[in-house]
């Protein structure tokens, strides 16, 4: 119960909303590094006396738990009943998510894993039916049948969120549409398909080519019905030949002129990406199975003018990664666009980790053409709470209800009344959108980490447009302001050679495995060398070092304690006098201000650098050295009070990122009264002392000269010299005192030292 939350109000909280991983699979190299940066900042908050919150969950409802399922238990959800669906994708979760959280776990993530949720179960279901039914009694959430995003391969509904750009290759055709008198008007379009659904044509006013026809009709090719020739200035006169066929609906602009414009609705494709009977001896047919038909038939018949192969860039699917399709069909949505200048001024009120990270939200919140539809036509998800009575009025139920399914429940006073129960889910996002309330459900109402808004919203930058904007939606919606303090986006780790992951592309790189060969402490030191926010590929080397830091962290606490088990009881809280402890002590002092302030700005990467910097720089490469011959004098009890604070700051330094070995090495000697590192605080004494900053320094550098001209003189570090003759400039000179005279030869083994001025040097006679 280390990292076990207790309410305290004596200790300021700090509440991390954090990312319910989806079940969709292992944990993967890009989760291990961003869970881990998370976990740095939680276990440095921890560390300097706060209380962090630090709940876990799981995301396992929605389109990924069902594929898997699907793909698992080798089934199709469209060839079962509903209601057996389900309880298959509930089996599956139960018994996947104790070996799924168990990746977590191993990565060394502090959560307190007793607050802990998941999207499918009951308390986080009604949640988040509640607060859709909030949404629905103040008018904010509605119900229509509209144009909308389609998945012909889930066939659902689907959020602007859940598109992706990718490129495809296509016929650019230009088509012969002719004038009621017979001439020909060249159309370019990629989709002749959709010719049967074209309602008009557009062109740009101050085109002067099309002038001539503004306002006449033209002949659909194949189809033979007539449209009308429009103007409109979101045509692009450099695009194509500068006519635009208008279809219902192959765009975004085709819906918005056929709103303007009343013009007729004419539905060439079905919810499963087939074409229509309006489509006629091509219904029937796969969308790109009829592309090519009708591309044949019009270069049959002459009204194919040209075609030529493109790569275009389409939308699709980001789960299916299907091309996606625009139908009328009857959801709920979410208003958003009349709060997008609420939207942005709430995003201006959250302190961005890296700051730039809130362009993606502005510029996501700029463009949006959508109010967020929010139902899905879906099996496993949180259903959406809603009957419909026989005029078709939504029909609620009490909150004392939630949650319900109305397929199998009705409400209450209503068991005899016909009602139609909704059969659509809600959007998984729906409900993740609202983990700062879920966070806050898991406290007890008197707690004083249960407050708004939550402290930190750590994640991935791809998904700032799906998790962070919805999140920020409901944040103002239901309390009025941002859900969050800060929010610390993470970047991608990529593939050694800078190409993303994929699955397809053979180039993933497991977790397990790094961690089963080099430890968790050095795959975590690897994701510290990488800055907030970045992309970055994974680097093996950089695991090795962490190995190498981990290692000799175990090997430095093993000969301090060797001494320290030898030194008298009273020495460890001595005061430094000799100039190499006072030294250290700066130099440590120097440290700890860079690693606060650094880890106050979240950049844990300037950190870890400054504790290697102290850690192999000063303590293991210069002060152990410097001190080894006083720690086998048992009367000098400053070098054991020394290294007793430099051994303890080092592991305290190294917890945050390597929470394993700092523990294990720990325990190893009473360091400090404290049941783990991870209950001690880091705190800064003050110390300072300018003088043996300067002196300090130089003595290093002159045992560095030594050092160098003994292993080029290919002799070993204990080699007696008998003159060592020291240059240097003349105000150095004047610091080199008799303390620091006598430090450089019980270090070096040196006789006589003999000093002339000059630049640095040294020269050894042995």
């Amino acid at each position: 119960k280390t990292y076990a939350h207790r309410a305290d109000p004596k200790k300021e909280a700090f509440v991390i909303d954090t990312p319910p991983p989806t079940m969709s699979g292992r944990m993967h190299v890009g989760h291990a590094y961003s869970y881990a940066q998370t976990d740095f900042i939680a276990r440095f908050k921890r560390m300097t006396g706060y209380e962090v919150v630090y709940p876990f969950g799981t995301d396992d409802n929605g389109v990924a738990t069902e594929r898997l399922v699907e793909r698992e238990r080798k089934v199709l959800a469209s060839r079962m009943r509903r209601d057996e669906f389900i309880a298959l994708c509930e089996e599956y979760v139960e018994e996947t998510r104790p070996g799924f959280v168990d990746d977590w776990k191993r990565i060394g993530i502090s959560c307190d894993f007793d607050l802990f949720y998941s999207t499918i179960s009951d308390e986080v279901r009604a949640l988040s039916q509640k607060h859709f039914l909030d949404l629905v009694r103040s008018g904010r959430a509605y119900r229509k049948e509209a144009p909308m995003i389609w998945d012909p391969k889930l066939q659902t509904a689907l959020s602007q969120t859940e598109l992706e750009d990718r490129e495809q290759e296509t016929w650019f055709c230009d088509i012969a549409f002719k004038t009621t008198d017979g001439h020909d008007v060249l159309i370019a379009t990629t989709r002749p398909e959709m010719l049967s659904a074209c309602v008009a044509v557009f062109v740009h006013p101050d085109d002067t080519r099309w002038t001539h026809l503004h306002g006449h009709e033209l002949v659909v090719p194949v189809y033979s019905h007539t449209v009308r020739v429009m103007a409109d200035t979101r045509v692009d006169p450099e695009k194509g030949t500068g006519i635009v066929m208008c279809c219902t609906f192959g765009d975004q602009t085709d819906i918005e002129w056929y709103r303007q414009y009343g013009l007729p609705l004419r539905i060439a494709i079905t919810k499963d990406g087939k074409m229509s009977e309006l489509a006629a001896r091509y219904a029937g047919l796969t969308i790109r199975e009829a592309r090519e038909a009708i591309i044949a038939d019009m270069e049959s018949s002459g009204e194919l003018v040209s075609k030529k192969r493109i790569t275009h860039s389409v939308n699709v699917g980001e789960r299916s990664g299907v091309e996606i399709e625009i139908l009328e069909t009857p959801q709920w949505f979410i208003t958003v666009l009349d709060r997008k200048a609420d939207l942005e001024s709430a995003a201006a009120s959250i302190d961005w980790k890296p700051a730039h990270m809130r362009v993606r939200f502005d510029n996501w919140n700029a463009g949006l053409n959508w109010d967020w539809c929010v139902s899905r036509q879906r099996f496993f998800g949180v259903p959406i709470p809603i009957w419909y009575d026989e005029r078709g009025e939504p029909v609620l139920p009490g909150d004392d209800e939630l949650p319900v399914d109305p397929m199998t429940h009705k409400p209450k006073g209503m068991r005899d009344v016909a009602l139609t129960p909704e059969t659509d889910v809600l959007d998984t996002w729906a409900t993740s959108s609202l983990t700062p309330m879920i966070v806050r459900s898991l406290l007890s109402d008197d707690d004083p980490a249960n407050r708004w808004p939550l402290d930190l919203r750590p994640q991935a930058h791809d998904i700032i447009t799906f998790w962070l904007y919805n999140s920020t939606i409901r944040g103002l919606e239901h309390e009025g302001s941002a859900p969050w303090k800060t929010a610390a986006i993470s970047g991608w780790v990529l593939d050694p050679k800078g190409k993303k992951m994929s699955k397809s592309k053979g180039n993933v790189i497991d977790p397990r495995v790094v961690m089963e060969k080099y430890s968790a402490d050095a795959l975590r030191y690897a994701a510290a060398i990488v800055k907030l926010g970045d992309d970055a590929p994974f680097q093996e080397k950089d695991v090795q070092q962490g190995f190498k830091t981990a290692t000799k962290l175990f090997n430095a606490v093993k000969f301090s304690v060797m001494h320290l088990e030898r030194a008298p009881k009273n020495s460890l809280s001595e005061e430094p006098s000799a100039l190499v402890d006072r030294w250290l002590r700066v130099k440590l002092e120097r440290t700890l201000r860079d690693y606060l302030l650094s880890f106050e700005e979240y950049a844990y990467d300037k950190a870890r650098a400054a504790a290697d910097r102290f850690f192999w720089d000063v303590f293991t490469d210069d002060y152990i050295e410097f001190a080894k011959h006083r720690l086998y004098d048992e009367n000098d009890d400053t070098a054991y009070a020394t290294l007793r604070l430099a051994m303890l700051s080092a592991i305290k330094l190294y917890a945050p990122l390597m929470p394993f070995v700092t523990e294990e090495v720990f325990h190893y000697y009473p360091f400090e009264e404290a049941d783990s590192i991870h209950s001690t605080q880091i705190v800064a004494s003050g110390f300072s002392d300018d003088d043996a900053l300067v002196r300090g320094d130089l003595l290093s550098a002159i045992i560095g000269m030594i050092r160098k001209a003994k292993s080029e003189a290919q002799v070993s570090m204990r080699k007696e010299v008998e003159v060592l003759t020291l240059t240097m400039p003349k105000d150095e000179l004047a610091l080199l005192d008799d303390e620091m005279r006598a430090e450089i030869r019980a270090i070096m083994s040196v006789s006589t030292i003999e000093t002339e001025e000059g630049e640095r040097s040294v020269a050894l006679t042995l």
